[in-house]
């Protein structure tokens, strides 16, 4: 689940998981971080999901994907769209 929350000049978006799907420690990679694993890592809340927060530019469009240990590769379904490879986000 994506969600997001608009600013002055910037989008903040917040990508969530379910707690234990996929198990093990998760990250959001994407252009916005070089697609650097371990950069901006889901940690748990208290409502039994676990999320991180990017902040964004305001208009922009990224793309990224979810890894998870063991060089798992995932999507995510609320996604503005899929390229083929890549989820793409639009801020």
């Amino acid at each position: 689940m994506l969600e997001r929350q608009p600013r002055e000049d910037r989008t903040e978006v917040t990508f969530v998981l379910a707690q234990e799907t996929p198990p093990g420690p998760v990250s959001v990679v994407g252009d916005f971080n070089g697609w650097q694993p371990g950069t901006h890592t889901l940690s748990p809340r208290t409502d039994g999901t676990r999320a991180v927060t990017v902040i964004l530019p305001s208009e922009s469009e990224h793309s990224f994907r979810y890894l998870a240990a063991g060089d798992y590769w995932f999507d995510e379904p609320a996604a503005d769209h899929h390229d083929g490879l890549n989820n793409r986000l639009h801020t």
